[in-house]
């Protein structure tokens, strides 16, 4: 059987290969890349429009990531850090699209205000010291408040209509947040690569072998799902981007940084609009509390969608318990990943979040009137007949070894990496896809430090990182100036902020 040389396999065909790939042919065009993708098209599990939340992640609505701590104060760092995070995203966004590696901006990104909306005192008192303190902040600079009914009529009148004028309310709003196409943005990546010499595309393909050899380089054998027939590539570097697959893939290279590391996979539904009518009457993202016990997948939101170019006006995501890692996955999935080595972690998440579990398996048995009674809470007048349920995305929370319990779950995203960086793998899910240029930004720092950092080269990584992505190597959270700098520019690229 032949082998094929290459530098780099990336292993999925999401958002996070695209963008990985993106980068190094921008550092080292002569690097041969090959992406493989188990499905027969790109961006069709969780990158998919209809499979992710579309928010631009960046902590304007999402109220999970302003958490009270025990003295009921709002720590606001995790925002600062996925707001700055995104930031990144759009700068390496909005150089491609000026390189013409990226169509217009309307083909995958939109301007759709972030709002998070609370009812009741105490939430109102929550709400309104998390504004206090993130508008302070220059990230967070243009950040609007309001209890004041009218004022929330004109920023959201579908959550509004049928209110009581009585009602405890409040609500935040940035009106340059964005609504984004992760699958249209991906497809457009990848169709992108695919111009490029030195990139392949296989579909119809899974990882079936991994394999370290002496020379510390990735044998990897791939078998064609339609055909049955093998390939072995031999890979200086190995990226495992396959969303909730990428922990089967992991415990398949057994190196020493998978130790320990086991999966919590959390399904997803969304209530979908069907009325015209109601999708042109509301545009924001509509971001809620979650409920006690539900994970952050889970906090309820009203959005406007732009999927495939087309408007659309979803609710929910309401969790599921599903024992798959992939939508497209085996009942298996989750029994085939105990290992000796995470068993005890697994069944300490599992004792200690039995609540957890009887709120996932609640969610499951709801009927569409509950789940339509769930949407009152943020849209009063809607009708059962104009919403329908449909299949989101699946998620793997990680799930890795705690040595106060055994083990415990991990709602973020984690970079597993080979201490000779030969191979990384990114676990988990929140905030995903929003900050996917930073993850693979810390991809290359960890696994291709050697070359980042080289100084002989003519033009070496680091400088030509700075010119896609000015930002790189400073901090947006402490240089007010740089992000007013950087985000002026972005917003104007991508016509954010613009109705």
């Amino acid at each position: 059987m032949t082998t094929k040389q290459i530098d780099v396999l990336l292993v999925g065909g999401g958002v996070m290969s695209a963008t990985l790939g993106m980068l190094l042919n921008k550092l080292d065009p002569t690097l041969k890349l090959t992406m493989v993708e188990r499905l027969d098209r790109v961006a069709h599990e969780s990158t998919d429009g209809w499979n992710n939340a579309g928010t631009g992640h960046a902590g304007y609505c999402e109220l999970n990531y302003t958490p009270e701590n025990d003295q009921g104060d709002v720590e606001i760092n995790r925002a600062l850090a996925i707001n700055a995070n995104f930031e990144i995203s759009l700068q390496l966004w909005s150089s491609l699209i000026a390189n013409g590696d990226l169509p217009a901006p309307e083909n995958f990104i939109n301007t759709t205000p972030h709002i998070s909306f609370v009812w009741g005192e105490d939430n109102v008192k929550f709400l309104r010291q998390r504004w206090e303190k993130l508008s302070a902040h220059h990230l967070f600079a243009g950040m609007e408040y309001s209890e004041d009914h009218e004022v929330l009529r004109q920023w959201m009148p579908l959550v509004m209509e049928g209110r009581d004028k009585s009602d405890k309310v409040a609500a935040t709003r940035i009106g340059f947040g964005s609504d984004v196409d992760f699958g249209s943005l991906t497809r457009n990546l990848v169709s992108s690569l695919e111009k490029q010499e030195q990139f392949d595309l296989l579909l119809n393909h899974e990882v079936s072998e991994l394999n370290k050899t002496k020379d510390g380089r990735w044998n990897v054998k791939l078998k064609n799902t339609a055909s049955g027939k093998n390939t072995t590539f031999n890979a200086g570097f190995v990226f495992l981007g396959a969303g909730g697959g990428a922990l089967p893939l992991l415990q398949k290279s057994d190196i020493d940084e998978s130790q320990g590391y086991g999966g919590f996979p959390v399904s997803g539904q969304w209530l979908v609009c069907q009325d015209e009518e109601t999708i042109k009457q509301h545009h924001a993202k509509v971001y809620g509390k979650a409920a006690i016990g539900a994970p952050p997948m889970s906090v309820p939101h009203l959005d406007t969608r732009i999927i495939n170019g087309k408007p659309a006006l979803l609710f929910g995501p309401f969790a599921g318990f599903t024992t798959k890692f992939l939508k497209a996955g085996s009942k298996m999935d989750l029994f085939k990943s105990v290992r000796g080595n995470n068993l005890l972690p697994m069944m300490s998440v599992g004792m200690n979040n039995m609540d957890l579990t009887k709120y996932l398996i609640s969610e499951v048995m709801q009927s569409h009137e509950d789940r339509v009674n769930s949407l009152r809470e943020y849209f009063p007048q809607a009708t059962s007949d104009k919403w329908t349920l449909a299949e989101a995305g699946q998620r793997v929370q990680i799930i890795k070894k705690d040595g106060s319990n055994g083990g415990k779950l991990e709602f973020g995203t984690e970079l597993v990496a080979a201490k000779d960086g030969s191979l990384a793998a990114l676990l988990g899910a929140s905030p995903g896809a929003s900050v996917a240029v930073q993850a693979m930004i810390e991809v290359i720092e960890r696994c291709m430090g050697e070359r980042l950092n080289a100084r002989e080269q003519a033009t070496n990584w680091q400088t030509t990182l700075k010119e896609w992505i000015p930002s790189y190597g400073e901090s947006l959270i402490e240089d007010g100036e740089l992000l007013q700098k950087t985000r002026q520019h972005t917003l104007s690229v991508l016509g954010l902020g613009q109705p």
